[in-house]
């Protein structure tokens, strides 16, 4: 019956092939893994610590910026303070009124000498002083103008009209002493990239991981339905002959509510099963990335025996816990952790750079103040020295050194769980294995007993009661057989997921 089951059930796949789309597990693995959000998710922000990694990089490469800018001030930078400003603007007065007085007294003296001396008259005297006296004054005053232009170009030379003032400038940094600071933030790159490596690993085995165990539920709920199915026809059969049994006298009416009973379970077994199949292929689908409503069968579901998978060989050592992501992640946390160290400890020590570039300006300086754009070349050496912070620095890297022994008791910890999970994986693998050899052997006891109560049950000598028995026991020694099947699958993809060798 099985053997016309399972031709019948391939019919239906070959039928069905327009419809359905017909996957297995590798195929279900490869559409997670394609579709899976939180997998992408991850693979994501791999990326983003590629580019975080190249950005680290350009640490040590000089930087160039370009500057400029626009500055407007209410008043403008004056070199002469006003008294030396009125000084200035009334040279020619102030200067030609101290000497007019002393040359008019010069004047008279001559004179008065002359006189003495008998060259020339009092009245000559008299007439040359007055006509000295009247042409002094217009004399004066043209001498007086031209000093205070004089003075007021001196003046004006010195302006600086500042007010308007335009800058631009090219500038190169080049870090040479950081305290180590751009290559511990190298190191912390690097490894942040490693540690998004490893939880894309992670992501990818709990994937498969899932994959596998929606996989082989909805083969297992096919195995039961088909179980149930079976059993259905086997209660039907039987319900049919105790009917033409009653009919002919030699089965009582109870006989036949009794096998009604049996025909009502195994129709609501059927529902439950065919429920339970509907809803774990929504889940299958949906891991695969698929529409929930979608068609699809397995590869397996219609195989009357599921092969056995290869088992994981060997046991815990130092390679198995370097196989495992998680601990991968927390070996580089603790490594992070102590780049993090290195990286605070050099906030606190000496920085050098050097420094360089091209700098221009309006209104400039460089031939007195001229209202045009003129630059300059520089270059130079910042260092920086931390003197007195308190002891911050202090504080500050201990609490990274206690990050880093947090770290590493986690790890540990981690190390010791894993041992752990390996070791009741194992046992959990060599039960399933003793447990799907005791439904093999279970179901070849509950199929000879089947077979032996029908025919006790047509030659009249076994009662409706025993069959209906034997029934009984040969589905649960089927649904026994699927679970350890199912079962031993599981384990083994979870040995398989604890040594960290899930692919």
């Amino acid at each position: 019956m099985r053997k016309i089951f399972l031709a019948f059930g391939f019919c239906i796949i070959a039928l069905g092939a327009n419809a359905q789309r017909v996957l297995s597990l590798d195929s279900c693995r490869a559409l997670a893994m394609r579709n899976n959000k939180q997998l992408n998710v991850s693979k994501l922000k791999q990326d983003i610590a590629m580019n975080i990694r190249k950005a680290a990089r350009t640490k040590y490469l000089p930087k160039v910026d370009a500057i400029g800018g626009y500055e407007f001030f209410s008043k403008e930078i004056s070199l002469l303070n006003n008294d030396q400003k009125s000084t200035l603007n009334g040279l020619g007065t102030n200067a030609l009124s101290n000497i007019g007085s002393s040359m008019n007294s010069e004047i008279g003296n001559i004179l008065t000498g002359l006189v003495q001396q008998g060259l020339i008259s009092q009245q000559m005297a008299q007439q040359i002083g007055s006509q000295l006296s009247t042409l002094g004054p217009q004399i004066g005053s043209q001498a007086a103008q031209v000093g205070d232009q004089i003075g007021h170009n001196i003046a004006s030379t010195f302006r600086t009209d500042t007010r308007n003032i335009w800058t631009g400038a090219i500038m190169v940094r080049q870090p040479i002493f950081m305290g180590g600071a751009i290559t511990a933030a190298n190191k912390m790159a690097d490894i942040s990239e490693i540690m998004a490596s490893d939880d894309v690993d992670f992501k990818k085995q709990s994937t498969i991981y899932n994959i596998d165990q929606a996989y082989w539920t909805v083969v297992s709920l096919r195995q039961k339905e088909k179980l149930a199915h079976s059993f259905h026809d086997l209660i039907e059969k039987l319900d049919n002959d105790v009917r033409k049994m009653i009919k002919e006298g030699v089965a009582t009416r109870a006989d036949g509510l009794k096998v009604d009973v049996k025909v009502n379970e195994s129709d609501m077994q059927i529902t439950q099963v065919e429920d339970g199949l509907v809803l774990a292929r929504m889940l299958l689908c949906q891991l695969c990335g698929l529409p929930v409503d979608e068609k699809i069968a397995l590869e397996d579901e219609f195989k009357d025996c599921l092969s056995p998978i290869s088992e994981a060989e060997g046991g815990l050592s130092e390679s198995s816990f370097s196989r495992r992501p998680e601990v991968r992640m927390l070996e580089n946390t603790v490594e992070l952790t102590k780049q993090n160290t290195h990286l605070v400890r050099a906030g606190y020590l000496p920085h050098v750079a050097l420094t360089g570039g091209y700098q221009i300006s309006n209104p400039n300086v460089f031939n007195g103040f001229q209202r045009n754009f003129a630059g300059v070349w520089n270059i130079g050496i910042l260092v920086q020295v931390p003197l007195w912070n308190w002891f911050e620095g202090s504080y500050n890297i201990r609490a990274s050194k206690a990050a880093t022994n947090i770290a590493m008791m986690e790890l540990s910890d981690l190390q010791e769980k894993i041992n752990l999970q390996v070791t009741q994986s194992q046992f959990k693998v060599k039960e399933a294995q003793k447990h799907y050899r005791m439904t093999q052997n279970n179901m070849k006891s509950a199929e000879e007993n089947l077979r032996c109560a029908n025919i006790g049950f047509k030659e009249g000598v076994i009662e409706i009661a025993d069959v209906m028995a034997a029934q009984t026991a040969w589905q649960q020694a089927q649904s026994q057989k699927i679970d350890a099947e199912i079962d031993l699958k599981l384990a083994q993809v979870g040995l398989k997921k604890s040594l960290g060798i899930l692919q």
